[in-house]
């Protein structure tokens, strides 16, 4: 019987116990997730009044200095006259003002492929679903061929043919949201063009575009938001790796993965380089996939009767 009992109240389970329960608060109660994407956001807009200095400001006495809470390396280069909050880079550059620029770039790369990818993605997914035929068969099929190529051949080809341009990434990323974009939106439009109050509309003899823009259009929307909001971080992370892998935004841009990429060098010697970026990365995927899914149990009845 004891032994039960302590297998019951054994660290491991009551761990995962509490770490469930930390899950499910900010998926109930995304108060945290949203203070952390709205900090970021207000970083990203006003990086050039809040940071301590220009993004490409050299320092050759601050180089690989420590963040500030490291006293003895500033106490040993007393000729160094700035002291860094989260340090500086291997050239000088200090990582919080690379940090904030390098939020402006990410999340707007990312949020401006989003709206593009789901424009895209939604207009070929209502026809596409509504029309059935040739067109959907032909649509779903182009679907399948992107989803079977290499994005990261793709990408790397990119960035050899047209260089290493912010308009590429973006353009990349977008191809990729539209895809998925596609299929939910026509099983949504397969199921709601049945509705009786679209066959009235029809017999009452309205337009194609009418039908699908004011009955159709409206019982979609909150797919499209909350599919929205679960790929941005997938987009955070895929310009991120692109810019690490050196097939992104050019180096010399300060971005979140040219920071990490640039830092993998000095791991051992000047870790935050790296490792601030990774956590702002970490931070802003996992504070919009709790959003997300907040966003999803909120407007799904079907989990909404769940929880």
């Amino acid at each position: 019987m004891n032994s039960n009992i302590d297998g019951i109240n054994s660290p491991a389970l009551v761990k995962e116990s509490l770490k469930t329960k930390i899950f499910y608060v900010l998926r109930r109660w995304p108060v945290i997730p949203i203070l952390v994407l709205t900090i970021m956001v207000f970083i990203a807009v006003f990086a050039p009044l809040i940071s301590p200095m220009g993004p490409k400001e050299i320092n050759l006495r601050g180089r690989a200095a420590p963040p500030f809470w490291e006293k003895e390396w500033y106490d040993a280069n007393p000729k160094n006259e700035i002291t860094y909050v989260l340090g500086a880079d291997h050239v000088g550059r200090d990582v919080l003002t690379r940090m904030f620029y390098g939020a402006r770039i990410s999340l707007a790369v990312a949020l401006i492929s989003l709206t593009a990818g789901v424009v895209i993605g939604t207009a070929i997914g209502l026809v596409a679903g509504y029309y059935g035929g040739f067109i959907d068969e032909f649509s779903m099929r182009a679907v399948d061929v992107w989803n079977a190529l290499p994005f990261l051949l793709i990408a790397i080809l990119a960035a050899v043919t047209f260089g290493q341009e912010v308009w590429i990434v973006m353009v990349l990323l977008a191809l990729v949201a539209w895809a998925g974009n596609v299929r939910n939106v026509r099983a949504e439009v397969l199921t709601l063009k049945t509705r009786d109050y679209v066959s009235l509309a029809k017999i009452a003899g309205a337009s194609d575009f009418r039908i699908l823009m004011k009955h159709i259009f409206p019982g979609v929307v909150n797919t499209i938001v909350v599919l929205a909001t679960l790929r941005v971080g997938g987009l955070i992370l895929a310009e991120a790796s692109l810019s690490f892998l050196g097939a992104g935004i050019p180096a010399q841009t300060p971005t979140w993965g040219n920071m990490i990429s640039e830092g993998r060098e000095w791991l051992s010697t000047a870790w935050w380089i790296a490792m601030f970026p990774g956590i702002s990365i970490l931070l802003v995927v996992m504070s919009v996939n709790f959003f997300g899914d907040w966003l999803r149990d909120r407007w799904d009845p079907r989990l909404r009767q769940l929880n």
